[in-house]
């Protein structure tokens, strides 16, 4: 991708960082460097030469010792009392996303979400060129987004072959999803971005990333709920089982028979009555191997 500034000169042998070819970089560490480039772009923009991990660390949202150990992986270990080089930074963790080159991408369903991201002004800054805009309905064949004409799924195969498209986008609605993504794959594509709203197959070698805006804002929902001490959606404590037999699964009946009592009265638009107060705490939140919770997809 040209960045319209020369690329940082690579530091002599001396100077010169541990970087292993061979050795893979963990997946989380390669969701967040796109987090780091982000916030070092901002930085080289406003001519800034250098930074410390801690100030990288607060732009990118992470703490100063991830971004360290993320960085050891890059062969990038900063220079004591002066920090890491921001223009050498960009080019590092450019080069290791792929971005030191164009990448062709095909946006599959053209409604809304198609128009937007066709629009999306920051795909050609950040290395990707939208090469065509399909749709499976002939009446928007010809019509224009973002100065590219809409062309009908026919053409899909000759697209790809003829644009070398690696990377397909679906904003498709999710009945139609998985027929675009098997269609994607046998013409070639090794990629794909859905936005669909549904779980899509593919075979060893593909990979794809989910991204489900009403997961995130129910993630969002739960956290507010969290905030305002809702931690539970009853709105009376499970009956006490005395009878024999009943045990655990008949207390998780009455949990569930609570819950759906209290979301009834909510969808009626009717105030539960205050929870009484638990018996026990709730349960510690699960989080993933770096103590966060599950990113979007992520897929």
């Amino acid at each position: 991708m040209a960045t319209g500034r020369p690329t940082p000169a690579t530091p002599s042998s001396g100077d010169a960082p541990r970087r292993t070819r061979g050795r893979g970089i963990p997946d989380a560490t390669v969701a967040r460097l796109p987090l780091y480039l982000r916030a070092l772009t901002a930085l080289s923009e406003r001519s800034v030469p250098t930074v410390s991990s801690e100030e990288l660390a607060a732009a990118a949202g992470v703490n100063s010792a991830k971004l360290r150990k993320d960085f050891s992986y890059l062969g990038s270990y900063g220079t004591r009392g002066v920090g890491y080089d921001v223009e050498y930074l960009v080019y590092q963790i450019s080069r290791e996303l792929g971005l030191t080159q164009d990448w062709p991408v095909v946006i599959v369903g053209i409604g809304n979400l198609g128009h937007a991201l066709a629009n999306y002004g920051g795909f050609a800054s950040r290395g990707f060129r939208v090469a065509a805009l399909l749709d499976a309905d002939p009446a928007l064949a010809g019509q224009t987004a973002a100065g590219l004409p809409v062309r009908h799924m026919d053409e899909l195969e000759e697209i790809i072959r003829a644009e070398h498209v690696s990377i397909g986008v679906i904003t498709t609605p999710p009945g139609a999803a998985q027929q675009v993504c098997d269609r994607l794959v046998a013409a070639g594509v090794t990629s794909i971005l859905n936005f669909a709203p549904t779980v899509l197959s593919v075979p060893d070698g593909v990979d794809v990333r989910k991204v489900d805006l009403s997961i995130e804002l129910q993630i969002l929902a739960f956290h507010e709920q969290r905030k305002s001490g809702e931690d539970h959606l009853t709105d009376e404590p499970p009956a006490v089982v005395s009878r024999a037999g009943a045990g655990a699964s008949g207390g998780a009946k009455a949990v569930a028979a609570a819950a759906a009592r209290a979301v009834s009265r909510r969808a009626r638009g009717k105030a539960a009555p205050p929870a009484s107060a638990p018996s026990a705490a709730a349960p510690a939140t699960d989080r993933g191997e770096d103590g966060e919770l599950p990113a979007v997809m992520p897929a």
